[in-house]
């Protein structure tokens, strides 16, 4: 079977798949989106990904678009159909079709497309030898915590870190603090073996990997602290890593061309990682039978 999206009601092939023009999500940004991963085919920290579309939504006062069951059994249908056992489901939801008017429209239905993505188990030399980051100003706005499909300045660091030869791309502030990466959030061991991250605020997307790790942190009684940290310090920690709902738990070993430490990914990121597998294939599956 060809592989297929959902949209508004619709089960359909997915290169058919499509919205209309005046979309107030691919006219203004107007709408947010999720990335639940798929683990052995079980969905993982699904109703936390969920908590955070509704929070997201309900910041940019936009409709869910289906009770919150209804839109699982949608997930759960369309990774049938699909066949998917490791990959990830995307669910986007904007305001909805409306003449282009910067205005909230007065009467619109918002809009819902999911579509699915198989992955590939991460290359065994990022996990043996760890990967590089460049620092690059943040310019995004300043309402980062939601998750809205706005995300040019995201596109813009990424391809700069690709262009640089690096995995990733880590964001700093005015202050020179780093926010999170493109796509990820950053994480540093400083030299007492304590976990380091940036507190959840406005200025960062609170990652669902982020918040699931830092249970598994407090679980496994490691140190750990939500604070912004330096450029600097990161480039002197004794370990860096970074987080994301598609790369895990991923060492950091080279930071702008410098290396990490030794330049290997360091203990406590490894067992952390061991950790994190651990719990997608425990506590963290949504279920284990994903079509039952």
């Amino acid at each position: 079977m060809p592989r297929q999206a959902y949209v508004n009601g619709r089960y359909l092939p997915h290169g058919q798949a499509a919205v209309h023009i005046e979309d107030r999500g691919f006219q203004f940004a107007d709408g947010v989106y999720e990335v639940v991963p798929v683990h052995r085919g079980a969905l993982i920290d699904e109703e936390p990904h969920l908590d955070r579309l509704e929070r997201s939504l309900g910041e940019l006062r936009i409709a869910m678009p289906m009770r919150r069951r209804a839109l699982q059994l949608v997930a759960r249908e369309l990774i049938r159909r699909n066949d998917l056992r490791d990959g990830f489901i995307y669910m986007q939801i904007t305001r909805g079709v409306a003449p282009r008017d910067h205005r909230f429209p007065a009467q619109a239905s918002p809009t819902l497309v999911m579509t699915t993505r198989r992955t590939k188990p991460h290359r065994e030399a990022l996990l043996r030898d760890g990967v590089a980051v460049i620092t690059v100003p943040d310019i995004r706005w300043r309402r980062c915590d939601i998750k809205s499909v706005a995300l040019l300045p995201n596109v813009l660091v990424k391809q700069a870190a690709v262009e640089a030869g690096a995995y990733e791309a880590w964001q700093v502030d005015d202050e020179g603090r780093v926010t999170e990466g493109s796509s990820t959030n950053a994480w540093i061991v400083t030299g007492d073996g304590t976990a380091v991250t940036r507190d959840a605020s406005q200025a960062i997307l609170n990652g669902i990997t982020r918040l699931s790790l830092l249970n598994v942190i407090r679980a496994e009684g490691y140190d750990f602290a939500e604070r912004p940290f330096t450029v600097a310090e990161a480039k002197a920690a004794r370990e860096a890593f970074l987080t994301s709902s598609t790369s895990f738990v991923m060492p950091v070993t080279r930071i702008d061309g410098a290396a990490v430490a030794d330049g290997r990914p360091g203990p406590l990121t490894k067992a952390l990682r061991q950790h994190y597998l651990d719990y997608m294939a425990g506590q963290g599956a949504a279920d284990r039978q994903v079509g039952g």
